[in-house]
């Protein structure tokens, strides 16, 4: 059965702690843990406690790989790799989910691939590699930012995560990269987009993107990996405005999905 969870990063500017509470009060059936600025996010005791006291499973860690978390366990980006593969390993989750290099860190990229696959093969994790986006201003065509590139499924990866938010800017057709993934997708990052260039996060069926043709996709292929909700909430002013964006959310999932409450 497909599990159905909550980013932690869906609550920002809210704390990881506050993640697992409406994980649990709403009635998602795990949770994906954003490893952030947040301290208590970096630290493994903290996290499991977290779970235990809620009684929410932790379907996958998110390593610390974006722009403002360039050092949060350090600046080595096959430390932070590692170290998310360790947390992932104590905490019960059986995926990380992985940005690609920038196109700056070059030694990185140059032996990311293979150094996935490695990963792998040593931790039993599944690196799931995100899916990015060119980089661009307004309607202008995009540059490119990530090496070896921002799409995942023209590479060999073996596990391999689509992030509807992502692919809105991209302007990719989410089911046809999902067709060409095949057997590698292994995590989804359920949200929505307007087509702009900047990286909304909308609640899904709220954007272009036709979320909801592409979990019944996903329902068509059996998918059994995880369907993560990853929202942007900040903008909520109220408690229950925030309550209505992730209850919305997760009813729009098992709908569309055809899960059931377990």
């Amino acid at each position: 059965m497909t599990l159905i969870g909550l980013s932690t990063a869906s609550v920002y500017p809210e704390s990881t702690a506050h993640a697992f509470g409406w994980a649990a009060s709403v009635g998602y059936d795990a949770v994906e843990v954003m490893v952030g600025i947040d301290a208590l996010s970096q630290q493994v005791s903290a996290v499991k406690q977290l779970s235990d006291h809620h009684e929410m499973p932790i379907c996958a860690v998110h390593a610390p790989c974006l722009l403002f978390t360039q050092r949060v366990w350090g600046t080595d980006p096959w430390g932070k790799l590692e170290r998310s593969a360790e947390m992932a390993q104590e905490v019960g989750a059986d995926v990380v989910v992985v940005h690609p290099p920038f196109r700056w860190q070059k030694e990185y990229a140059a032996g990311f691939v293979d150094g996935i696959a490695a990963l792998e093969a040593s931790t039993g994790i599944a690196f799931a590699v995100e899916n990015m986006y060119p980089w661009r201003a307004s309607s202008r065509r995009g540059m490119e930012m990530y090496l070896p590139g921002w799409d995942p499924s023209t590479e060999s990866y073996a596990n391999t995560t689509i992030d509807l938010s992502h692919a809105a800017i991209a302007r990719s057709d989410v089911v046809a990269m999902a067709d060409r993934m095949g057997s590698s997708l292994r995590h989804i990052h359920l949200t929505d987009g307007s087509g702009s260039a900047k990286d909304e996060h909308l609640v899904p069926g709220r954007g272009v993107m036709r979320a909801e043709r592409f979990l019944r996709h996903l329902a068509d292929i059996e998918f059994s990996g995880h369907v993560v909700l990853e929202i942007n909430t900040r903008r909520c002013s109220t408690r229950a405005e925030r309550e209505t964006d992730l209850r919305e959310s997760l009813e729009f999932a098992r709908e569309h999905l055809g899960a059931v409450t377990p």
